[in-house]
């Protein structure tokens, strides 16, 4: 099995047009406006066409390094061990792509949803700033910070 067959396909994004009313914002912030909330839709969409082409690749490359583990590498355990490490570092690269892609696709569904811009763990406004920033973002600041001390 490939491992990027699992991925859930690309969630539909609705008319934005009242979509954008529903998100949230801090106080001070001007609301969102449809052009903001398309304008990062098509980020996350380019980002999930981006992705998907370097997790492909990266799945053939670590497939390729696993098909050929044995051959050349004798019984040197100086050239075993460096094929390890550079398998591993592959496997980084696609586990690591993988996650950004689902949180690509996780952003989409929240904007399809109306969920986009709150925060998952207190349920306030994430903050336009941060959302355009990194438009993966699932926790305010306050939340992530907390998060990180744990």
């Amino acid at each position: 099995m490939a491992l990027n067959e699992s991925l859930d396909a690309r969630p539909a994004i609705p008319d934005l047009s009242d979509a954008a009313e529903r998100f949230p914002v801090r106080a001070g912030e001007d609301p969102w406006s449809p052009e903001e909330v398309r304008a990062i839709a098509d980020e996350l969409l380019a980002d999930l066409d981006r992705l998907t082409a370097e997790l492909a690749s990266a799945d053939h490359e670590l497939n390729e390094l696993l098909r050929n583990s044995g051959d050349g590498a004798g019984d040197d355990q100086a050239d075993s061990g460096s094929s390890a490490l550079e398998r591993e570092h592959e496997l980084t690269l696609v586990n690591n792509t993988r996650d950004m892609l689902q949180q690509s696709n996780r952003a989409l569904e929240r904007i399809a949803a109306g969920t986009f811009a709150r925060c998952d763990s207190c349920h306030e406004a994430i903050g336009k700033a941060r959302v355009q920033a990194f438009p993966r973002a699932v926790l305010c600041v306050s939340c992530k910070q907390r998060e990180e001390r744990r």
